[in-house]
C-alpha cells in the first residue's frame, strides 16, 4: 500500500488491486481509518483513502476546507495516485464532496456510491439553531463520545473502534471542525447534482439520526439519475463502522470487480 502526504495536498492511502478503484471519502469527524473494516474486507480491490484537509494526517494543511476546497483536493489525489477509472464512495459529509467531484464529469468516474450522504438539498431540521448546536458536536472528548453513543449509532462498538471515533473527531483544524455544521450542511447542490452523469447507489441506515431514510428518498435521491436505493437494517449513521460487512456487500453489488 501507497501511503502519501505531500506539502499541499490531503494524505491518502492507495492499494492496489482490480479495478475500478474504490474511492472512499469520510464523514465529518472521521479519517481514511473510518473506512478500514470496508477496506479490510475487499482485499482484491484497487482502494484509495483520503484524509480530508483539516483532518487526521491532513489537519496541518492550510484552509479554506470549503465543500469545493474537498472536491478539488479529491480530484488533485486521483490525479497524484495515477487512478483512471474509478467509483467514489462518499459518506455524509464524504458523499456531499461526492457529488460535487461527480457534478464535473471527470473522465474516468464509473458510478458513484452515497452512504447516509448529506442531501443534495439539505433537510428542513437544518436550521440555524441547528447548525450553531451542532458545531460544538466535538468540542471536547466528552461530547464527542456522547454524539457517538446516542446520535451517531445504533449498534454497540467494540471499545477501540469507539476510541478511534473520539480521535478523529479531536484530530482537526479549528476550522475544519466548523465549516460543515456552519456553512457546508446547509450548502444546496441540487443543481450540482443534477449534473452528474453516472449511475448511483445512495445507501441509507434504518435508524440513522443524522440522514435519515426519509429524508435521502425526498432530498438526493430525486436528482440523481439511474440511482438504486438500499436501506442497511439495524444501523445508525455510522454505517461503516457498525455494519461494514453489509456496506461491501452493497458496493460489490453495485461496482463489481472488471
Amino acid at each position: 500500500m501507497n501511503t502519501t502526504q505531500q506539502t499541499q495536498l490531503p494524505a491518502y492511502d492507495h492499494r492496489p488491486g482490480a479495478g475500478p478503484t474504490l474511492v472512499f471519502l469520510h464523514y465529518w469527524g472521521g479519517s481514511a481509518r473510518t473506512w478500514d473494516l470496508v477496506v479490510d474486507r475487499l482485499a482484491d480491490r484497487d482502494t484509495l483513502t483520503v484524509d480530508f484537509r483539516g483532518w487526521s494526517r491532513s489537519s496541518g494543511l492550510p484552509g479554506p476546507y470549503t465543500l469545493g476546497q474537498l472536491a478539488d483536493d479529491t480530484l488533485a489525489v486521483l490525479a497524484d495516485a495515477g487512478v483512471t477509472q474509478y467509483v467514489l464512495v462518499g459518506h455524509s459529509m464524504g458523499g456531499k464532496v461526492a457529488q460535487l467531484v461527480a457534478a464535473t464529469r471527470p473522465a474516468g468516474l464509473r458510478g458513484i456510491v452515497l452512504v447516509g450522504s448529506g442531501p443534495a438539498k439539505p433537510a428542513a431540521q437544518i436550521t440555524d439553531e441547528y447548525r450553531e448546536a451542532l458545531s460544538h458536536a466535538y468540542d471536547s472528548p466528552e461530547s464527542v463520545a456522547g454524539a457517538r453513543d446516542h446520535i451517531l449509532t445504533a449498534t454497540e462498538l467494540p471499545a477501540s473502534v469507539k476510541a478511534q471515533i473520539v480521535t478523529d473527531s479531536r484530530t482537526v483544524a479549528e476550522a475544519a471542525r466548523t465549516e460543515w455544521p456552519l456553512r457546508g450542511i446547509a450548502q444546496d447542490i441540487t443543481e450540482r447534482t443534477r449534473m452528474v452523469g453516472v449511475p448511483a447507489l445512495v445507501i441509507a441506515g434504518e435508524n440513522d439520526q443524522v440522514e435519515p431514510a426519509d429524508v435521502l428518498r425526498r432530498n438526493l435521491v430525486p436528482y440523481l439519475p439511474q440511482t438504486d436505493f438500499v436501506v442497511i437494517p439495524h444501523t445508525g449513521h455510522l454505517i461503516p463502522l457498525e455494519v461494514p460487512a453489509d456496506l461491501v456487500d452493497a458496493i460489490k453489488a453495485f461496482a463489481p470487480a472488471a
